[in-house]
């Protein structure tokens, strides 16, 4: 049996999530300034890095401008916009592959999402000889958790690292962790990574 090579999934780190953005979690530049930090002090925990990001061109229904904040949404992650672009944090990571999703709808988990190939997020991870993932990013109660959920479904070996993510309020994320410890999500902490 080979070796296990690990991936780093960094989730929807992008300026219209955190503080001052279009839909903004509270703690998500501190969330982002955590993930730079663990990724400088631990790239070589990881074959393989893959940050996803929303970017919004005409999603339909996924917007609207009286949102219910479950299935509808103020304007967010525009394609294009300064907003939609990978948090200033994290220039320096140095990713292997960079996965867009939503276009033309909603799109929660990474594995929607393509690169500027046209490539899918599990193409690429499977090309690489990926058999095991960390993912982080935000927020944890909605696209982390289900990025989590579908890198089960491909029969990856998953692992939130739950202090480098954040959910949209502490009600989602405990009802997030719920799900994923169920789906077979293992949840640690950023010091568990040697």
């Amino acid at each position: 049996m080979g070796s296990m090579k690990r991936a780093l999934i960094i989730v929807d780190v992008q300026p219209t999530f955190c503080e001052g953005g279009a839909l903004a979690v509270e703690g998500g530049n501190a969330v982002a300034e955590r993930i730079a930090a663990f990724v400088a002090g631990h790239r070589d925990a990881y074959d393989y890095i893959a940050t996803t990001q929303d970017w919004h061109i005409d999603p339909g229904a996924h917007f609207s401008e009286t949102p219910d904040f479950v299935d509808t949404w103020p304007p967010h992650g525009v394609a294009g916009t300064a907003e939609a672009e990978l948090h200033p944090a994290l220039t320096g990571i140095d990713a292997d592959a960079a996965v867009k999703k939503g276009q033309y709808a909603a799109a929660y988990s990474g594995f929607e999402g393509l690169d500027a190939t046209g490539t899918s997020l599990a193409a690429l991870l499977a090309t690489a000889g990926v058999t095991a993932v960390d993912v982080v990013g935000i927020a944890e109660s909605h696209c982390v958790k289900e990025t989590a959920l579908d890198a089960v479904r491909e029969q990856l070996p998953t692992r939130v690292l739950t202090d480098l993510t954040v959910p949209v309020t502490p009600e989602l994320g405990e009802a997030a962790r719920d799900r994923m410890r169920t789906a077979g999500v293992e949840l640690v902490t950023s010091e568990a990574i040697d």
